[in-house]
């Protein structure tokens, strides 16, 4: 084991607790958060890394003795998740969690790009063993596939220039502010029902909110933090803002998290999918994943 692997794992304890509080207690870990950030008066929390495993939970490992290698599918075209690299091949972080999983269970995979609205059909037809592709285990979906358990989840956040008074974005501390937030999606719905005082400024998609914020036209923007840190992590944003508060992590929002997809029925595939993203998580790599496409975390 490396010097490193201590402080990895130990970061990934953390990371596991955080979000292990938030599916107990979403609202107790939410406030919990939020009041941190006010004692501690920082644009930004520490680096929070996403995990639903808990240490005191170890799975057994699966009989893996009928597997020789697992057929991933994934999206054409969801950067930073999944994306053809210059020579075609598929890349991204949902990718490279793929192959981390298999180097786990030390078995082959292989990964296909397929168009989104084709993932679900294609896995049901046997094309592919396992979709990994950031889809939303809604009820929807669950009606015609099985997910593992959630690896990531997400949240929504408040974003603000870098040189703005506002500390910790509460609903009582936001009267009378204009927040930008894309039309029609579940973070407009949020922000008129629980931030009732603020001006809600809807537009048509993510790059008008986010020119709006630039400008000023706005004193904060609401939005999706997966999206929001990749932006801010690019040079899109001209490095004008920063994360401020949050995260809030509201399932009847924005959702009850990210898992591998499986045909419906296929327990020995979703039992062999959740040893593999306990180990790479129990191993520090998640963590190590999570940091390399996520310096600017979404939590």
């Amino acid at each position: 084991m490396s010097s490193a692997a201590p402080l990895r794992f130990a970061l990934a304890l953390l990371s596991g607790a955080f979000a292990l509080l938030v599916l107990l207690a979403p609202d107790t870990a939410r406030k919990a958060h939020a009041q941190a950030n006010a004692q501690a008066k920082v644009a930004d929390p520490i680096v929070q890394v996403p995990g639903f495993w808990d240490p005191r939970r170890r799975p057994e490992r699966p009989d893996l003795s009928r597997v020789t290698t697992i057929r991933f599918l994934t999206e054409t075209d969801y950067p930073p998740f999944n994306f053809a690299g210059p020579d075609g091949n598929p890349q991204g972080f949902n990718v490279d969690l793929a192959r981390i999983m298999c180097e786990e269970l030390k078995i082959g995979c292989t990964v296909q790009m397929r168009r989104f609205e084709t993932l679900v059909s294609a896995l049901n037809e046997n094309r592919g063993d396992a979709v990994i592709a950031s889809m939303a285990a809604t009820p929807d979906v669950r009606s015609k596939i099985d997910f593992t358990d959630p690896y990531y989840r997400t949240p929504a956040r408040f974003v603000v220039r870098r040189d703005s008074p506002i500390e910790v974005p509460l609903p009582e501390k936001l009267e009378g502010r204009k927040v930008a937030v894309r039309a029609g999606t579940a973070h407009e719905a949020y922000l008129r029902a629980l931030f009732t005082e603020v001006e809600v400024r809807p537009y048509p998609n993510d790059d008008v909110a986010r020119l709006a914020l630039r400008r000023g036209d706005v004193d904060l923007l609401f939005g999706d933090a997966i999206s929001l840190a990749f932006w801010l992590n690019g040079t899109d944003s001209e490095n004008c803002c920063a994360f401020r508060g949050g995260p809030f992590l509201d399932g009847r929002y924005f959702g009850e998290g990210v898992g591998v997809a499986i045909r419906r029925g296929n327990d020995a595939m979703r039992l062999t999918l959740n040893y593999a993203l306990f180990r790479t998580w129990e191993q520090g790599r998640f963590t190590d994943l999570w940091l390399r496409y996520f310096p600017i975390s979404p939590f």
